[in-house]
């Protein structure tokens, strides 16, 4: 099937939702041409790459979701964003193939507030568990009851699976099964050592569903294996997201056959030393080129198995990190590593591939984040949020797929200490210091030249939406 033949199954759009709302999830309608925001600083741009244009018109059924996470790998980690050392072939051809995002944010800059970010559509701060930053103990977490994009698109006929690493509480209150995954394959906490699957506190953390499963293989190899298995089934009639979040380059700071260094992160784990995982002692630039090249290469495994499948053509494949690299990322030109609202600890690559609906080789400078994807993904699925859960991003599919432009607004966020917003290329932001700075991000993405002295009102008036914003959001606990 080429990507301009309509396929009218039982899968086809309006099988769960009527005709009516699946020719507005694919976007069928007509509008004016998108147009790109200035252009950021962007030297890494593939030679092939031309600027974003949506392609109108096109018929397509609901798409398969395959939404796959790396885990603090930096912005300019990839070599299509500029690494100079790390190769990584794989993810350079789906962003060939697809679209790849220059200005492209997480929810938050650590762990766990992103992903309730993704899981919920809404900031963080909506909800108790994400004022968490990161989730470290069983006191917090996503409440079943809350809407999550897994519920929301098994409520409209989606098969739902997540695999590796969940973030988002523990057993016995919190679980991804409990928020609307049929399937849970990985680990709850957040890191664990890549060969004995224990975890922070020395907890075995490997389980499928809610019981515990024994595997004292390379975690990514296991993970690789099982997302392999989940692409390549025949699920009928049913179209199916899987959340693909894998652990790698998160520390230990261990690739795969390091099983001297393993055996000694586990040791010391085993003993009682409480900071054996963030292996301060541990890691180099080497090493952690090893481990992202080996995420390419795992990544590329999933994929062949999608291509062999016969569903590649049909499935949306996005890929993201989700937060700032960390210790041995590189992220240059930015400023600020994960944890911070610089823009090293929030922007992340980003590529996006829907063969029956995106041509590839294109690249967009339009600001996004988290919790338009979500938003974005509920559309093209033809699935609505609950009302009683506004989502704090906006769709992208009538600019991915229709030719809209996106209005300005403003992205926001907020973490312990830190604030920022974005709007269009202004940035306000105020770190740890509590000093109030203004940056033009299209020709300062590094934030060095401080704006706030030469513009006191839009200074004044991002400040005022900040807290317009956080005003709505719970508080911090004390």
């Amino acid at each position: 099937m080429t990507s301009n033949e309509p396929n009218l199954s039982r899968r086809a759009f309006g099988g769960a939702v009527g005709a009516t709302a699946a020719a507005a999830a694919v976007g069928l309608g007509t509008a004016a041409p998108a147009q790109a925001a200035p252009a950021a600083e962007d030297r890494h741009a593939g030679p092939q790459e031309r600027e974003f244009r949506a392609e109108r018109g096109r018929r397509s059924r609901r798409p398969n979701i395959l939404f796959i996470l790396g885990d603090d790998l930096g912005w300019a980690d990839l070599s299509s964003y500029g690494s100079p050392n790390i190769k990584t072939p794989n993810l350079d051809r789906l962003a060939r193939q697809g679209v790849r995002f220059t200005d492209a944010y997480s929810g938050s800059a650590t762990c766990s507030p992103t992903r309730f970010s993704l899981y919920t559509g809404r900031y963080p701060g909506r909800t108790k568990g994400g004022l968490a930053e990161p989730i470290a103990d069983k006191t917090a977490g996503l409440e079943p009851t809350h809407p999550t994009l897994a519920s929301l698109l098994r409520g409209s006929g989606y098969a739902t699976a997540l695999i590796g690493k969940w973030h988002c509480g523990y057993l016995p209150d919190y679980s991804p099964t409990k928020s609307g995954w049929d399937e849970f394959f990985g680990n709850f906490g957040g890191a664990l050592e890549y060969y004995s699957k224990l975890g922070l506190g020395g907890e075995y953390d490997l389980y499928e569903g809610d019981a515990e499963y024994k595997d004292l293989r390379y975690y990514t190899r296991i993970l690789t294996e099982r997302a392999s298995e989940y692409v390549s089934r025949d699920h009928g009639d049913k179209p199916w997201l899987l959340n693909l979040n894998f652990t790698t380059p998160h520390w230990p700071w261990i690739a795969d056959g390091d099983t001297e260094e393993s055996a000694e992160v586990t040791r010391r784990i085993k003993a009682g030393d409480g900071r054996a995982l963030w292996h301060q002692d541990g890691g180099s630039v080497e090493k952690y080129r090893q481990m992202v090249e080996d995420l390419d290469r795992s990544i590329g495994e999933v994929l062949k198995a999608l291509k062999r499948s016969g569903q590649e053509e049909d499935t949306l494949v996005f890929f993201a990190s989700d937060n700032g690299g960390e210790r041995f990322s590189y992220n240059w030109p930015l400023s600020g590593n994960k944890a911070s609202l610089q823009e090293g600890g929030i922007r992340v690559p980003t590529i996006v591939r829907w063969p029956a609906r995106l041509d590839g080789g294109q690249v967009s400078r339009v600001p996004v984040f988290t919790p338009d994807w979500t938003a974005t993904l509920l559309e093209v699925a033809g699935a609505r949020a609950n009302p009683a859960y506004p989502l704090d991003g906006v769709s992208l599919a009538g600019y991915l797929l229709r030719g809209e432009k996106i209005a300005e607004r403003n992205l926001f966020w907020r973490v312990r200490g830190e604030r920022a917003l974005r709007r269009g290329d202004w940035k306000y932001y105020r770190g740890k210091a509590g000093r109030d700075q203004l940056f033009n991000l299209a020709g300062d993405i590094r934030e060095q030249a401080d704006k706030a002295a030469l513009e006191p009102a839009r200074l004044a008036e991002l400040r005022a939406a900040w807290e317009k914003t956080d005003a709505g959001l719970l508080p911090y606990p004390a």
